[in-house]
């Protein structure tokens, strides 16, 4: 049995990655939306670390805000806020949303 080495795979960047992604975007109709809040809730402020796609960020004044431009309709959000009802999620419309690309 031969055992040659490989040369080894260079890793790859999640960035660079999610660059090969390419998203229509339904201008006016997010597929997904916060429920109007003053402070945002522990479970809020764990989406702006969980989302894959950096969707959500913190606000100074404590509140998190989401641009689903870049959603990768994983669900992760979903899930996490099914419970509290905090965030409001749909898949787009048909022909919009993202479209993958591997290679």
């Amino acid at each position: 049995m031969s055992t040659t080495a490989r040369p080894p795979v260079p890793p790859v960047k999640v960035e660079e990655k999610l660059y090969q992604n390419r998203y229509m975007v339904d201008e006016g109709r997010p597929h997904v939306r916060i429920q109007p809040h003053d402070t945002a809730s522990p479970t809020l402020r764990t989406l702006v670390d969980v989302c894959p796609a950096g969707c959500y960020s913190a606000t100074d004044d404590g509140r998190v805000e989401i641009i689903p431009d870049g959603c990768m309709e994983c669900g992760t959000c979903r899930i996490l806020c099914e419970a509290s009802g905090e965030i409001e999620w749909n898949y787009p419309r048909g022909g919009y949303g993202i479209l993958f690309k591997f290679g």
